[in-house]
């Protein structure tokens, strides 16, 4: 691709590399020190090499997955008020072998195998898809990222840094999936949303295990009612923070199609 000198009628915009169907394409920026297309000279940024994957697939399968999840979890909200009713029959200081078995602790259990059956696959499958896109983003923005694609899985697996690492590396993915102007200029899309699945998923996964430690623990009815009102609150905060990585993996993955079809400056 070629561009014209400073001062000359803008070329046309540069033919768009879409996603291969189904194979993986090289995408292509203006070499440096050539002016935008469309606009005045800006420094171009960093030369990437490498080849582009589609992660639509995967997206589509994500959510699903994450939809099913947060049914799930919202199913396990339901059993564990069910339960709270339940466990109100009995005096405060009831010990929980001598509760009698009943509906309850069968829903509970029922609760417990959908969340293993649908939230195993999900973490697969979204950390496949967030190795995927974060790929993307060094093809896309090189410069954009400070930690090498593979953190994209390490991060997940390493103690007390998995509370930021991963955020950081949506966030970097994020910036470099967003579209430069028309004239070259960088800019910024809003990251909120990212911003807003990381915190609220944080809050879940603690609220969670502090559940389970503290239910594993109790001993009687008044222990039992305080450990299921904080784990019915820990399903509605995962369900919520679903919905939230559901937006999330939609937005990111559509910012890489475009990105790919479209080049990597906005239209005027």
């Amino acid at each position: 691709m070629s561009f014209g000198a400073p001062g000359s009628p803008p070329p046309p915009q540069p033919h768009p590399q879409p996603f291969p169907q189904p194979g993986p394409a090289t995408y292509q920026v203006p070499r440096q020190g050539h002016p935008y297309p469309g606009g005045p000279f800006h420094a171009a940024p960093p030369v990437p090499h490498g080849v582009l994957r589609s992660p639509k697939g995967l997206a589509t399968a994500l959510t699903w997955l994450l939809g099913a999840a947060a049914v799930a979890h919202l199913f396990s909200a339901g059993a564990g008020a069910y339960e709270r009713s339940w466990l109100q029959g009995f005096a405060g200081n009831t010990h929980f072998d001598d509760l009698e078995f009943g509906v309850s602790p069968a829903l509970t259990i029922l609760a417990g195998l959908l969340q293993l059956l649908t939230v195993l696959p999900t973490v697969v499958v979204f950390i496949i898809w967030f190795h995927r896109v974060r790929s993307n983003g060094g093809i896309f923005r090189p410069d954009a990222f400070t930690l090498g694609s593979g953190w994209a899985i390490g991060a997940w697996f390493v103690p007390v840094a998995n509370l930021f690492l991963p955020c950081r590396i949506a966030l970097q993915t994020w910036r470099a999936s967003t579209q430069r102007g028309p004239d070259g200029s960088d800019r910024t899309e809003p990251a909120t949303l990212p911003a807003s699945w990381w915190v609220v998923w944080v809050l879940a996964a603690i609220a969670g295990r502090v559940f389970s430690r503290i239910y594993m623990e109790a001993d009687t009815v008044d222990e039992l009612l305080a450990a299921g009102l904080l784990g019915v609150a820990a399903d509605l905060v995962t369900v919520i923070a679903g919905v939230l990585a559901i937006l999330f993996v939609r937005r990111l993955t559509a910012m890489q199609h475009t990105m790919a079809t479209e080049g990597p400056y906005a239209r005027a």
